[in-house]
């Protein structure tokens, strides 16, 4: 079943189960797939939904520290929910060691030698690790290997 398929099924189900918070993720995860979808002027595949996903769910991750400040702790709590929720949907991320094992193997891949080849590492590793890390994640673990050369 395609992901877009999968999410039209969860938003019915959510629905007939009075899911509130859920159906307001989907519906809103449903629009923001449309307005890509409109901006592209064609359907998008399952990868580019997951991008969309994952550009929703850093949204919400980037909210809650101004929530935080202003001491809005159910904004935070709900933003934490959908965040949960839509993680659903992306694939299972790599662990910390496992970017550290795959930034290795591309630095040894590019021959990179220092901090001043962290973007050749970078153009390397990002499709690689594309859905399943956060890129600012990867480019920290990366510095730091390269960094310590």
């Amino acid at each position: 079943m395609a992901l877009k398929d999968s999410l039209t099924a969860d938003m019915k189900a959510v629905m007939k189960e009075g899911q509130k918070t859920k159906l307001s993720v989907l519906r809103l995860l449903q629009t923001a797939i449309q307005y890509e979808e409109i901006e592209k002027n064609r359907e998008l595949n399952d990868e580019e939904i997951l991008g969309v996903i994952a550009r929703e769910i850093k949204q919400r991750q980037d909210a809650i520290p101004d929530y935080e400040r202003a001491n809005r702790e159910e904004a935070v709590k709900r933003l934490r929910e959908e965040i949960e929720y839509l993680q659903t949907y992306l694939p299972r991320q790599m662990t910390d060691d496992e970017i550290r094992d795959l930034a290795l193997q591309v630095i040894e891949e590019t021959g990179a030698q220092g901090p001043g080849d962290i973007g050749k590492v970078m153009k390397a590793i990002i499709p690689r690790t594309k859905g399943r890390a956060d890129g600012r994640v990867v480019n920290n673990l990366v510095r730091q290997i390269l960094e310590s050369k």
